[in-house]
This record gives C-alpha cells, structure tokens and sequence, in this order.
C-alpha cells in the first residue's frame, strides 16, 4: 500500500494578485506564504517529488528539510502564453480571454500550452513518480506541485471520480491518495483521494 501526498505551493505574489502564473514565472513565496507554511505540520513521507520550480522547491524544503528532493519536469504548472502574470481585471476585455472563459478553459492558451496536452503531460510526471515509489518500497511519498497538476492528475486517477475543475486546491493545501499496488498495475486506479487535513504548529 502507497500513500502519496499531493501537496500546492505555498502562496506567491502572484498568487495574491489573483494573476494566471505557470512556468513562465518562476517567482519565489512571498512571505505570507512562508509564514502560512511554517505555522502548519504535514505527513511524513521518505520520498519526495518536486516540480523544478522555485515556489515549490522553497515548499518542499520548507516541509521536508533535509530530505532529497527528485525534481520532475513533467510535473511543472501550465504555460498560460498571453495570459501569464495577468489577472482576470487585466484580461477584461481581451477576445482571446473571453473566448477562453467561454469554452470552459478547453481552448489552448493563446501562444501558450494546450490544456489537454498540459493535463496529459501531468500525468506522465506522476505515473513516474508512482512507477518509482512502488520500485523503492516508499510507504508514503510526497509530491510537491502546482494546483493545475495536481488537478490534471485527480481528474484521471482520483477517486470517486470528479471533473478536473471540482479537484482545485488553495495553496499549501493536499490532497492524501492511497494505491495499492496489484490494483494500480491493473488498472491505475486510486484506491481513494481525500482532501487532507494538517494540524497547526
């Protein structure tokens, strides 16, 4: 039995402008975000994850000091293009926005990445991860990502089953998944996903 920990980014400056910021923008926590993240406790885990992206590196040394981090690529949020460090007042007005917000978010981001591939390419990051915890025999892995990925992963594999935009995430909040094994290798299904809950300092 595995347990992984799907864990957000603590808050950045973007993230309290409300602006669209993916892996264009590799700003570091602000420090409310740090703050935030000091103040709470989180499940141990032997291994861990990171997106190779400043915000959830400083996270992931900020939970887990001293543990090796494994950067994976795959794992990064989504290139918004011409949205990317702007917020919805920003956009107001833009066609290609409005054009986007009408079609549910299922249009490509203009000069940016499609929305099915970055969800696809999500998943392929964290099947990696799985793939290598079940190899090293990891009781409970952490994974340290961005709230799009961790929406692109529960989207396939979490359980019950909700649409992509039902499984959003504040940040530094979890999700706790649990897998066994045999029915992961049959057909990668998540035993259960449950929002975590973490306890004050």
């Amino acid at each position: 039995m595995l347990k992984i920990y799907l864990i957000r980014h603590g808050k950045t400056q973007g993230n309290l402008s409300g602006k669209y910021i993916g892996s264009r923008t590799d700003e570091p926590l602000c420090e409310e975000g740090i703050r935030e993240l000091k103040g709470k406790t989180y499940p141990q885990a032997q291994i861990l994850f990171v997106s190779p992206m400043k915000r959830c590196i400083q996270t992931a040394e900020l939970l887990y000091p001293g543990l090796e981090q494994r950067k994976i690529p795959l794992l990064q949020e989504c290139d918004f293009g011409d949205f990317e460090n702007k917020n919805y007042k920003e956009l107001s007005g833009n066609p290609d926005y409005q054009a986007w917000i009408d079609s549910g978010g299922t249009l490509p981001f203009p000069g940016g990445e499609d929305s099915e591939e970055f969800r696809s390419r999500c998943r392929r990051g964290f099947l990696q991860c799985v793939e290598t915890a079940f190899s090293l025999g990891s009781p409970e892995t952490a994974i340290v990502a961005h709230g799009g990925t961790i929406m692109s992963i529960l989207s396939a594999y979490g359980r019950p089953s909700r649409d992509y935009f039902d499984w959003q995430i504040k940040n530094g909040e979890y999700y706790a998944l649990t897998l066994e094994e045999e029915s992961w290798k049959k057909d990668r299904s998540v035993v259960f996903a449950e929002k975590g809950l973490w306890t004050d300092v």
